[in-house]
């Protein structure tokens, strides 16, 4: 941590992540799901056991060979619940758009996306968008 002061490597999922969300997060939400500090959490409820897991993401640039953002956005989430012995049937989908990002942009993500959770078999099923 660069004193008091946020950097990218905050957002990189290694070590400043970890030593972030425990000087920062953990002192208001800690609990026994969230102490352990994984991707997902893994919950029995009345004898169902229900995973899930919240997940975002930024590359640059957003088209690269082999996939995008949204194939990246589903395959990664996907994963997560993954690792953590879940079976992934369901997501929710969260768009933060910038004014001006070309609708062709966001329908060429959605495509992939599309295809990454049929090929997954996930079902999505909820979501919200934001413009910025």
């Amino acid at each position: 941590m660069a004193g008091d002061r946020i950097l990218l490597d905050h957002g990189s999922r290694g070590r400043s992540s970890h030593d972030l969300i425990a000087r920062t997060v953990l002192p208001y939400f800690q609990n026994v799901f969230l102490n352990d500090l994984n991707d997902s959490a893994a919950l029995d409820l009345e004898g169902v056991r229900l995973a899930f897991t919240t997940d975002s993401y930024v590359v640059d640039p957003i088209f690269f060979p082999g996939g995008d953002i949204g194939s990246l956005a589903i395959c990664g989430t996907v994963n997560d619940l993954a690792m953590r012995g879940a079976d992934p049937r369901y997501l929710s989908l969260g768009f933060i758009l910038e004014e001006g990002f070309l609708l062709s942009d966001l329908e060429r993500i959605l495509g992939s996306m599309a295809e990454a959770a049929r090929e997954a078999g996930v079902h999505v099923v909820t979501g919200d968008t934001k413009v910025v």
